[in-house]
């Protein structure tokens, strides 16, 4: 274990205490790609998951022995020996040994209530469970952790007994004692007692919080600095009920604020990558404000903080975003000011220098779109265009002429067809008029023009639309009601956002497919500029994708 008063050792339950979070599901293949990353990012301890419990646990250490990993061990997670099983003769124990994982971690019941009332056995014999199956453990593995559950409601409750149960896996050989916030109810002061406490015990302690009463990370922080050498938590704060402590926010905090080295600088600007790739392998959505990784963690908004971080980003910002592989966002709506604008114009390459009526009637527009409905916070590239619109930089490649949707449904057992015809003025001034269908309006809408633009740009085939979001904006006027339509575009290099408002959602739908198909084209062009190569052009090779699978 390390033990250096400067270091804390970093272990990862994702793989196992995370799964049991509600919507969080990994295959095999998921788990050791995750476990790759952990990896790649310095995490000291990567628990995979509980042998014998499911296929999938093992499968994973099946997979994850041929895995060569340059820093992470992997442990194996189980329960002490079952009253009355002697520990060579426990299921339990022979499966945690036949993951053969360098660390094995057990669990036991370290608090009087769980013994007499879950265990249904007397506590001495407990105290005789934990002992034999460290000490059987500890002469087949290289590194024996006990988690002890509940340690801090049992320390309140009975504190002689939880103490007993640390000593009699100390004596027994345990590595060390991670001390559980099982239920996540602890305040940081019980926390702290609980640790003094636990020095006693002759081992280096660890700390296993829950984020019950949303003081996961606190309490375990709260941990280190009372003595505790190693945090366990998972990425994102995965797991059961409100979650474990979120190592994305324990590891910043710990390295930039406490001055406690966890992983290499190079290793914590992964953080941020590796927090998206578990969202997205489990199919879950991040939080866009968590600390640190989210998308929102250093995005600015109102126009006094934007000019303010424009002198300097220390005004605004607690840490560099760079430091966990984080960027500087500003954002644009009616609250902008002037300072947004610039930032943005900046970003956008666009010379706004001594064009001051432009960039007022500019800042005009977009506060009467945004109380009309429009929304730029998810829709940069829609803002972009408005801007290049605004300093007459917005190229109009295509015209339309005019588009047709038909949704029939012949009766009630069969599913409605969609069909829409599209009109377009090309570039040469020619005229497609084509036709596509689709699994809904918008989806047909979108292969109706992207026929009859392809023959004029071939890149469009690279546009892929991965999300669709439509939001009634007044409810009072029921179907009537004017609605808003996000879109999330990508063509496998970058992914952008566009928008459209309208009464009707295949009006809003169109405009902000069409921003979206304009906006490719634009930066089409100005990497074409920038390589000398011909624009539009699609790559050689590159396989057309499909677009929306369904839209309403």
């Amino acid at each position: 274990m390390n033990s250096k008063q400067a270091s804390v050792e970093i272990y990862d339950t994702t793989l196992r205490d995370g799964t049991q979070g509600e919507g969080v599901t990994y295959t095999v293949s998921d788990k050791v790609l995750v476990a790759r990353k952990l990896d790649q990012l310095g995490i000291d301890v990567i628990e995979g998951g509980w042998p014998g419990s499911n296929p999938r646990d093992a499968g994973f250490f099946d997979e994850i022995k041929k895995v060569k990993l340059s820093h992470s061990r992997i442990a194996a997670f189980g329960a002490t020996a079952r009253p009355g099983n002697r520990p060579s003769a426990d299921p339990n124990l022979k499966a945690l040994l036949k993951a053969e994982t360098p660390v094995v971690t057990i669990v036991a019941k370290s608090w009087d209530m769980q013994v007499h009332e879950d265990l249904r056995i007397a506590l001495e014999e407990n105290l005789e469970l934990i002992s034999k199956s460290v000490a059987y453990l500890k002469k087949r593995v290289d590194t024996v952790i006990l988690d002890a559950e509940h340690f801090f409601d049992g320390f309140q409750a009975n504190p002689d007994y939880a103490l007993q149960c640390l000593r009699a896996a100390s004596e027994a050989g345990a590595d060390l004692l991670c001390l559980c916030d099982t239920r996540g109810g602890m305040l940081p002061g019980g926390i702290e007692a609980g640790v003094k406490a636990a020095a006693a015990a002759g081992a280096p302690l660890g700390i296993h919080c829950h984020n019950d009463s949303g003081l996961a990370v606190a309490n375990s922080l709260r941990a280190v600095e009372c003595g505790a050498v190693q945090v366990q938590g998972t990425i994102n704060g995965f797991g059961e009920r409100c979650g474990n402590a979120n190592l994305c926010t324990v590891i910043p905090n710990l390295q930039l604020k406490m001055g406690r080295r966890c992983v290499s600088p190079a290793q914590l600007a992964k953080l941020s990558e590796v927090a998206r790739l578990c969202a997205e392998l489990a199919n879950v959505e991040i939080d866009r404000r968590q600390a640190f990784v989210g998308r929102s963690a250093f995005a600015h908004k109102g126009g006094l903080h934007v000019s303010a971080i424009r002198k300097n980003r220390e005004t605004y910002e607690h840490i560099d975003p760079a430091l966990v592989g984080n960027e500087q966002r500003v954002l644009v709506s009616d609250l902008s000011g002037r300072s947004n604008v610039l930032y943005k114009a900046q970003q956008y390459g666009l010379q706004v220098e001594g064009r001051a009526d432009e960039l007022s009637s500019l800042l005009s527009e977009l506060k009467e779109l945004e109380n009309i409905g429009f929304q730029f916070e998810g829709a940069e590239a829609s803002f972009e265009l408005l801007m290049r619109k605004s300093f007459h930089r917005k190229k109009k490649f295509f015209r339309l002429r005019g588009f047709r949707v038909i949704d029939e449904k012949i009766d009630e057992d069969t599913h409605s067809l969609s069909e829409a015809t599209v009109m377009i003025e090309g570039p040469d001034g020619s005229i497609e008029h084509t036709a596509g269908s689709g699994n809904g309006p918008v989806d047909a809408l979108d292969a109706a023009m992207r026929k009859a633009l392809v023959k004029f740009f071939p890149s469009i085939e690279e546009i892929q639309l991965h999300d669709y979001k439509v939001r009634v904006l007044d409810g009072t006027r029921g179907t009537g009601s004017i609605v808003r339509v996000l879109i999330e575009s990508g063509d496998g290099k970058s992914r952008w956002g566009t928008v459209g408002v309208s009464h009707n959602v295949i009006e809003a739908s169109w405009q902000a497919l069409v921003d979206s198909v304009v906006y490719k084209l634009h930066k089409d062009e100005e990497a074409a500029k920038r390589s000398k190569a011909t624009p539009g052009k699609a790559k050689a090779g590159a396989t057309p994708k499909r677009r929306l699978k369904s839209a309403k």
